[in-house]
């Protein structure tokens, strides 16, 4: 399983400035639950191309700041999302709301 947050490639995104790190964290939480209301949305109207090009955006915003586990459940829906699955977009968007709880726990540790 992946890690909630990978501290090296954080330290290392942001040339290891801990106030850097949590504006960072911060506008990422921010961004991401935002883009959650969106893939709620494009979920409940079955939209594959909507929900799949959403999750892909969070996806990479989450890669490169070492947010591993809600890259990972992203990369989930945007899979399954191009296959219309989208009972399964709907389980991994409610683990990938505890997941940013969890960023949100791990970014208040910075």
């Amino acid at each position: 399983m992946s890690r909630v947050l990978n501290r090296e490639q954080l330290r290392e995104v942001t040339m290891d400035d801990p106030e850097l790190m949590r504006e960072i964290l911060s506008a990422l939480i921010d961004d991401t639950s935002r883009q959650i209301l969106l893939l709620e949305a494009a979920i409940r109207e079955a939209d594959p191309v909507k929900c799949a090009r959403l999750a892909h955006y969070s996806k990479g915003a989450c890669a490169n700041v070492g947010a591993e586990s809600a890259a990972d459940l992203l990369k989930h829906i945007e899979q399954r999302a191009h296959r219309g699955e989208f009972t399964e977009c709907s389980n991994s968007l409610a683990a990938l709301t505890n997941e940013i709880g969890r960023l949100r726990s791990e970014a208040a540790e910075i």
